[in-house]
């Protein structure tokens, strides 16, 4: 486990420059705790940075501080934080594990803008045991009155014994206004197609079924329809590797950027 802390801190200090230095993604000390992956799936949500209680886990760097604009005190501390967040589609991190101290935790999305800054849209309570990993959604709609969305939390399972030759895929359903879907994959080689588990009703996540390695088109029915829900063509799955398709958006919305959709992230 001591590997998703210094990928974390790699992506960040050269990739994206995006984590703050309050997040608890520490490779200084012998790795331990719960490790959760924080998801922005909430449709017509403000951009977000994560927290762990009162622990901010996830934030993006402003771009105030790039040279040579990288000399003033505050570039050469803390960094200046960016007011944009985690926006709707995206996962904190990059998609990475963060480290959270085990036990009971609420896990939040709190708005990044200066507008109602702080301010917590969505929450959820969980027990996270040591040595286990988990996914945080922010999920559904938003509310712009009431300033709340959803939020769910579930287990990751990684599989312990990975056969070199398949990847292990699974279904998470983050469709407030969906009914209970399938996940099917087809490959684009032997034009096979196969079912990822069962239904997942929605703020429910799938088991992790062995595929061969290659590339796949994805679609989502609900029961005993033929129909396809949700569509996304030519996803790879590399051999050896995990990954969670969940599903995000609004079934009724007319806005492109809103309309249902497949996320692919890697696990491990």
């Amino acid at each position: 486990m001591h590997r998703y802390g210094s990928l974390v801190l790699l992506l960040c200090a050269v990739a994206l420059g995006a984590c703050d230095k309050n997040g608890r993604q520490d490779i200084t000390a012998p790795a331990s705790g719960a490790n959760v992956k924080f998801f922005h799936f909430g449709v017509t949500a403000p951009g977000v940075n994560f927290y762990a209680n009162t622990q901010k886990m996830t934030a993006i760097s402003s771009t105030a501080c790039l040279p040579p604009n990288d000399t003033t005190a505050v570039c050469r501390t803390t960094g200046t934080e960016s007011t944009t967040g985690t926006a709707y589609g995206a996962a904190g991190s990059g998609g990475l594990y963060n480290e959270v101290t085990p036990g009971q935790a609420t896990l939040s999305g709190k708005i990044a803008a200066a507008t109602d800054k702080d301010l917590a849209i969505s929450t959820v309570s969980a027990t996270l045991d040591d040595g286990k990993f988990y996914s945080y959604y922010i999920s559904g709609i938003y509310d712009a009155t009431a300033k709340k969305v959803d939020a769910f939390v579930v287990e990751d399972p990684i599989p312990t014994s990975i056969d070199p030759t398949q990847a292990y895929v699974r279904f998470v359903n983050a469709v407030s206004n969906s009914q209970p879907m399938t996940l099917y994959a087809k490959s684009t080689t032997t034009g096979n197609e196969v079912a990822v588990g069962s239904t997942v009703a929605y703020k429910a996540a799938g088991t992790f079924l062995a595929l061969p390695g290659g590339v796949y088109d994805l679609n989502t029915r609900t029961a005993g329809s033929s129909t396809n829900v949700v569509t996304r063509t030519a996803v790879s799955f590399v051999a050896g590797r995990v990954y969670t398709v969940a599903s995000r958006g609004d079934l009724v919305s007319t806005v492109t950027a809103n309309k249902p959709a497949l996320d692919n992230t890697a696990n491990r």
